[in-house]
């Protein structure tokens, strides 16, 4: 391992394959239990071989005691260099065009995070900014949860949400904020503009100087019993209506 870096582990098959995929992070080794078919890890063994990173055939005993108690490794697990933070100044610089980024504003759970950031990814965000307290970081769980996306997203830590929130500003780029009070539906929002929506915390919302400082709020309406949605699902909701709007839009330009 590199000189410095910590390591974690990444297990699950799919994890395994985006990370090696992406390139983004230094593998040391990737163990594969001796018991898994030739023919489910045929791309995974190719891929390695490509990077030349060591494949080591242990008994499904030996993976067990590598990762956590109960998780779903399906035979394959890969010792990584810590996932790195990219820098906020330099990701805010980098943002162009009618970007679309994602704020989270103390996102907790670990399953949630990773659940957001697949989602993200595969609605073609590219930029999650995060608070470095209070909040879930890139924990092992996050990005095995992500299943690979966590790779391809970058991922920013803040010292200040609102203080980001003015930053964004300044780069032309609307700040929009989720809420049940809210009086404007997430569809009528014209995402089309460069956007940055962003999402509060699974059980309290956005906190109050962060609902304050974004330039407007909106609501996904509800027709059931229950309030709310997770918030990962609510992520999906709104990232996909801005990219069916973005979408309508370049055909009616072309």
């Amino acid at each position: 391992m590199k000189e410095g870096a910590g390591v974690e582990k990444i297990f699950g098959l799919i994890p395994v394959m985006e990370t090696l995929r992406a390139g983004n992070r230094y593998i040391e080794k990737i163990l594969v239990a001796e018991s898994s078919r030739e023919n489910r890890i045929d791309e995974l063994l190719r891929l390695a071989a490509q990077k030349n990173i060591s494949i080591e055939r242990v008994s499904r005993g030996v993976i067990e005691k590598a990762v956590a108690r109960d998780a779903n490794h399906q035979g394959v697990v890969a010792f990584v260099s810590t996932a790195i933070y990219k820098d906020a100044s330099q990701l805010i610089d980098s943002l162009e065009g009618n970007s679309l980024s994602l704020v989270l504003d103390g996102i907790e759970d670990p399953r949630n995070f990773g659940a957001i950031l697949r989602t993200a990814e595969c609605a073609g965000v590219e930029t999650v900014f995060v608070p470095e307290r209070r909040a879930v970081g890139l924990t092992e769980t996050v990005l095995k949860t992500s299943a690979g996306a966590s790779e391809f997203v970058r991922v920013a830590r803040v010292t200040n949400i609102s203080r980001l929130l003015e930053e964004l500003k300044g780069k032309n780029i609307w700040t929009i904020g989720t809420s049940a009070d809210a009086k404007m539906s997430y569809s009528e929002w014209d995402w089309t503009q460069s956007s940055a929506l962003v999402l509060g915390n699974e059980g309290r919302g956005l906190h109050r100087l962060v609902a304050e400082n974004c330039d407007a709020l909106v609501k996904i309406p509800m027709f059931g019993k229950v309030e709310s949605l997770n918030v990962s699902v609510a992520a999906g909701v709104i990232l996909f209506e801005a990219q069916r709007q973005r979408t309508i839009a370049g055909k009616k330009k072309s």
